[in-house]
């Protein structure tokens, strides 16, 4: 399996934050945090009540997230709807089954 188009844009990145600001703002609470491998904004996942991750993708079309979990090493492209290892890093992710 190849490396979709997406992955080939994304950056190794570090967030520059641990928290989701919009949920912050509006004194909401998160399950997990995706940080977008295009531009670093850091926000909620899909199973958060504000889905900010997502939402960050609609309005910038930035497709690919990671987990910022500690321990977690995947990455997940929007648009292909695949699962990556980045445990190497972005320039050497592979996908996932």
């Amino acid at each position: 399996m190849s490396i979709c188009e997406h992955m080939k844009e994304a950056r190794d990145l570090q967030p520059s934050q641990h928290v989701c600001e919009e949920c912050i703002k509006t004194g909401d609470r998160w399950v997990h945090l995706r940080m977008c491998l295009t531009c670093g904004h850091v926000g909620c996942c899909d199973s958060s009540k504000n889905t900010h991750a997502t939402k960050h993708f609609h309005a910038s079309h930035h497709a690919v997230v990671r987990s910022i979990e500690p321990g977690e090493t995947w990455g997940w492209c929007y648009v292909d709807e695949l699962t990556y290892d980045l445990s190497h890093g972005v320039k050497h992710a592979q996908p996932m089954d």
